[in-house]
């Protein structure tokens, strides 16, 4: 089986609404919902989860039943931080799956997934027990000096770099091994980390899928009119 859990745990601050950033309406949808959508429509997906802020279980739930999510299986609590919540829902998948069916975890606020993009990490995942979706960089990045960090004596090549994001897909055995063995030594899982970067401190090579510059995560206003935009455009060819 192939098997996304969506990440909808954060509150969005800086967003600086009212609500979760993951709940906003946008034409008369919210965002996690086009999220949702999107890997609905995915004939390789077979089942749906989602990690969802407390006090919000019901909502996922009820916008599930309205907007027809009929592969969401399960509601996971979400955590004090992008790791726990993911964590919350690996741990959710014990006894629903395989040792070798492969987890895809997906940022709720990133709705734009393409199909191909998610086609392509599920086979890589598959080839290889991992992969993670990535762009190559294309701006110049430069090292801020230690003595001064308002200047700079040196660059990083941007043809060494590639920008990761979600979706990023694993083996259930290998992510759910190394959740564990992350949260028992205290690897991986502060501040700003991820499965990708937990993963790589444990000594995981992790192998590239395609990527998308359409594939943003709505995490100020100008993300979410520029996710307007895309809708107004493409709105022809698949918004509902």
């Amino acid at each position: 089986m192939n098997i996304a859990i969506i990440i909808a745990g954060g509150s969005g601050n800086r967003m600086g609404q009212d609500i979760p950033k993951q709940f906003l309406n946008v034409f008369d949808k919210p965002i996690l919902v086009y999220t949702l959508e999107s890997f609905q429509r995915h004939a390789s997906i077979d089942a749906i989860g989602v990690v969802c802020i407390e006090g919000w279980e019901s909502f996922v739930q009820s916008y599930a039943n309205q907007f027809n999510i009929t592969k969401l299986q399960w509601i996971a609590p979400g955590g004090g931080s992008a790791q726990e919540s993911i964590r919350n829902g690996v741990n959710a998948l014990v006894g629903r799956c395989s040792a070798d069916d492969i987890v895809i975890i997906h940022d709720g606020i990133r709705p734009l997934v393409e199909p191909s993009v998610l086609e392509d990490v599920i086979t890589k995942a598959k080839e290889y027990g991992n992969a993670v979706t990535s762009m190559p960089y294309n701006e110049q990045i430069f090292v801020i000096s230690a003595d001064d960090d308002t200047t700079t004596t040196q660059y990083i090549p941007r043809e060494t770099l590639r920008r990761v994001s979600t979706p990023q897909a694993y083996r259930y055995d290998l992510l759910s091994e190394k959740y564990r063995e992350a949260f028992e030594k205290g690897i991986g899982i502060a501040g700003s980390n991820y499965t990708n970067t937990m993963m790589v401190q444990l000594g995981v090579r992790l192998h590239f899928a395609k990527g998308s510059d359409k594939n943003i995560k709505l995490t100020t206003k100008d993300d979410l009119e520029l996710f307007k935009g895309y809708l107004a455009k493409d709105k022809d060819t698949w918004l509902k």
